[in-house]
């Protein structure tokens, strides 16, 4: 039997519902996060969809930090999967332990509406904080059945969330090498978990920028020139990939995007004196 919403979607439990104190605090829990996924889970289509869902709701749950309440099929749309997608998504962050769903009513009809979605602080954040509104109470009598199916879940997740705290892995430097740009790798790292894809990706940008005096070593670009274009043509890269573009070699094709950009900006002035 379904049980009955109690939550009025209004301001007043939005407020309530929000466990962070600072924007600051919400994003450096979003950041441990993203880094347990990629321990986690070992799919890595699946570890780039939770990140951008993850990113997605960290994005709409500034007013009320940590909480947001956009509905489901809005967020498949802005991240171009199907609704269903979505429901597991979602169901794999509540798993790990990140999110808490919880659903919600008008005040005007007390019909239905889109869930308010909690970002849940790190276990050991959680003392300082008040305590969720609803808590789960365990269960009077435990089944065998039950008792198995825990011993499944438990099995299938790699992370022990249910322990005190997240388990924190390496900093991204000691995965990422050191001649990558920081901003570079942090906008790669959105759609690509692979420490070798994203330092292909910057090799790509390195070798577009050809020497154009061997007597002084100097290129057409200068590095930050360089940073700046890669990063547009990346962007440019996941529209097209977003667009269902044909590509048989990603690398190549983002080779002709970074190659027409730099013939593009080499007599653009205004580019080159900007930076």
């Amino acid at each position: 039997m379904k049980k009955r919403i109690e939550l009025i979607a209004c301001v007043g439990n939005y407020k309530k519902l929000s466990l962070f104190s600072t924007v600051e605090e919400m994003n450096q829990t979003v950041r441990e996060y993203k880094d347990a996924i990629k321990l986690a889970v070992k799919r890595s289509d699946v570890q780039a969809r939770l990140i951008s869902l993850l990113e997605l709701l960290k994005r709409h749950s500034c007013k009320y930090i940590g909480v947001s309440f956009m509905c489901k099929n809005t967020i498949a749309d802005k991240l171009a999967v199907s609704y269903k997608t979505i429901q597991r998504l979602m169901k794999k962050l509540e798993n790990l332990g990140m999110i808490k769903q919880h659903e919600m009513k008008r005040h005007t009809n007390m019909n239905q509406t889109a869930n308010a979605i909690v970002i849940l602080p790190l276990k050991e954040e959680m003392t300082d904080k008040d305590t969720p509104l609803e808590i789960e109470k365990c269960p009077t009598k435990t089944t065998t059945s039950s008792l198995k199916q825990n011993i499944i879940n438990n099995k299938r997740n790699d992370v022990p969330v249910s322990q005190n705290k997240v388990i924190k892995p390496f900093s991204k430097a000691n995965f990422i090498a050191h001649w990558v740009p920081e901003r570079f790798a942090d906008l790669t790292s959105c759609y690509y978990n692979e420490s070798q894809t994203i330092q292909e990706l910057w090799k790509v940008v390195k070798q577009c920028n050809r020497v154009v005096n061997y007597a002084t070593s100097e290129r057409a670009f200068t590095p930050q020139q360089e940073l700046n274009i890669g990063i547009r043509a990346f962007k440019e890269f996941v529209m097209k990939v977003k667009d269902n573009k044909k590509m048989q070699n990603k690398f190549g094709y983002f080779n002709g995007i970074v190659n027409n950009l730099m013939d593009k900006l080499y007599f653009d002035q205004d580019f080159l004196e900007s930076f």
